[in-house]
């Protein structure tokens, strides 16, 4: 007889494998929310996303209908694929709650807000997309982020310069 708790294993947190990463978001936007969203693919679509060839970086989302779709994501075509392989560029299907698209849709009307993909990954071997509710940047904000960056990283190459002098 099996003793209690001794038959069936602790159950793990799913792990998150980050496929593809759009950097240049938090460079053009203000990211003001984040969410997740199931994303439709096609079988050689899955096979080129695990090998990790996207590329978000001119990427959007769109609601249409009352359904939400990714426009001008670049999932590669599949090298062993054969006839029936995917559109690199064609629209995909996101998985939202109808509650969810409604909020998203009334957000975006507002002047400015734009919903973009920040990245894509696997979750208990679901294809999700992480999306952010963000508004563009104008050019003196994209100088005061350098600057702030610029003056950090000057911060802390100080603050290495001087402890490690000490230690000698």
């Amino acid at each position: 007889m099996a003793t209690k708790g001794s038959s069936t294993a602790p159950k793990q947190q799913p792990v998150e494998q980050t496929v593809a990463g759009n950097r240049r978001v938090y460079h053009d936007y203000f990211v003001d929310e984040t969410m997740e969203a199931g994303l439709v693919l096609t079988g050689t679509e899955v096979k080129s996303v695990r090998a990790g060839r996207v590329n978000l970086r001119e990427a959007y989302a769109r609601i249409d209908k009352g359904e939400a779709w990714l426009w001008n994501a670049h999932i590669s075509p599949y090298d062993h694929g054969n006839r029936f392989n995917h559109e690199p560029q064609r629209t995909r299907k996101l998985l939202l709650h109808r509650n969810e698209i409604v909020r998203l849709n009334t957000a975006m009307k507002k002047k400015g807000y734009t919903l973009v993909p920040v990245r894509m990954y696997f979750k208990r071997n679901h294809a999700k997309v992480e999306l952010g509710l963000a508004r563009g940047k104008k050019l003196y904000d994209k100088r005061d982020s350098i600057a702030e960056r610029d003056s950090k990283r000057d911060i802390e190459r100080a603050m290495r310069s001087r402890t490690s002098g000490r230690d000698e």
